[in-house]
């Protein structure tokens, strides 16, 4: 009778141990759930940042892709805005009374021969307060040259501008360009005269005024189709492309057009030492004093 009754308190105790010991079991399978999760979260959340990382580094390798292909194609362009010179006559050897031939510094002039002399200058000298005139900017001030553009040299259609596009003989120089740019080339090639008067009976051009896109690109637009541009040459020479040197004439020159505004193409990265386009604050003012109309 007694064994009887000590029964059932056993068999609540031995309850009350299984249910605990489940108890048990059950929180460490939730808690090793919950740190699996947690986990598994974890190093998503890490693949994520590094997915980010990776897309960023891309971008930022297409946008300097993107730059480089434009300077590519700026490079081009200019190339592509140089007219061909006929190659010089080579003179043949000057010969004295004796028969012999003359030495180099007989047959020319020293300075004649410095102003095609090929050196390096200090770039950063040039383009002082001038800033080169950006595609957007150039749109942005003076409209777009003419709607049907391509990739071969077209005429001037916008009649803003249309309206002052002109021919004229400068010194030596015959071209065409905007009034105000041929205006100020005019002060320029005058006082070239009176301080480098070799330099300005030396002068040529290789081109300006050329209405087209840039090569390879369906929507940039040349600068020199908007007549404010002009490749110059000396005694018929042009200067070598991105070759680290310029003309010795060249650097002279580009102190003149700086004066005037105009930005030297020797500050570009690949220099064209030949190449004078008219910085954005010249451009600007001439705008503002209505020498252009604005758009």
């Amino acid at each position: 009778m007694q064994s009887n009754s000590l029964i059932a308190p056993i068999i609540v105790a031995i309850g009350v141990i299984i249910a605990a010991v489940a108890f048990a079991m059950v929180t460490t399978l939730l808690e090793s759930a919950d740190s699996g999760a947690d986990l598994r979260l974890t190093r998503l959340e890490e693949a994520f940042d590094a997915e980010a990382a990776q897309r960023a580094r891309l971008e930022a390798e297409i946008g300097t892709l993107k730059s480089d292909l434009a300077r590519l194609r700026d490079d081009m362009s200019l190339l592509a805005n140089r007219a061909p010179v006929a190659p010089s006559t080579v003179a043949e050897p000057t010969v004295d009374a004796e028969g012999l031939t003359l030495g180099e510094d007989a047959q020319h002039q020293p300075e004649t021969e410095a102003l095609t002399e090929q050196m390096r200058a200090a770039r950063n000298r040039f383009n002082k307060g001038i800033t080169q005139p950006r595609n957007k900017t150039m749109l942005a001030l003076l409209g777009r040259p003419r709607e049907d553009l391509g990739t071969d040299c077209r005429g001037i259609t916008n009649p803003k501008l249309k309206g002052l596009v002109e021919t004229r003989q400068i010194g030596p120089i015959k071209t065409t360009m905007l009034k105000p740019a041929l205006d100020s080339l005019e002060r320029i090639v005058a006082k070239l005269q009176q301080d480098e008067p070799d330099i300005a009976a030396k002068l040529g051009t290789a081109g300006a005024l050329c209405v087209r896109l840039i090569r390879g690109s369906n929507s940039a637009v040349s600068n020199h189709s908007f007549g404010t541009a002009i490749d110059i040459t000396l005694q018929g020479e042009l200067d070598p492309f991105a070759d680290g040197t310029m003309q010795i004439g060249l650097v002279i020159l580009a102190e003149h057009f700086n004066e005037e505004g105009w930005y030297w193409g020797g500050g570009y990265n690949r220099e064209d030492g030949m190449h004078f386009e008219v910085g954005e604050e010249t451009l600007k003012k001439w705008v503002d004093e209505g020498l252009i109309p604005s758009q």
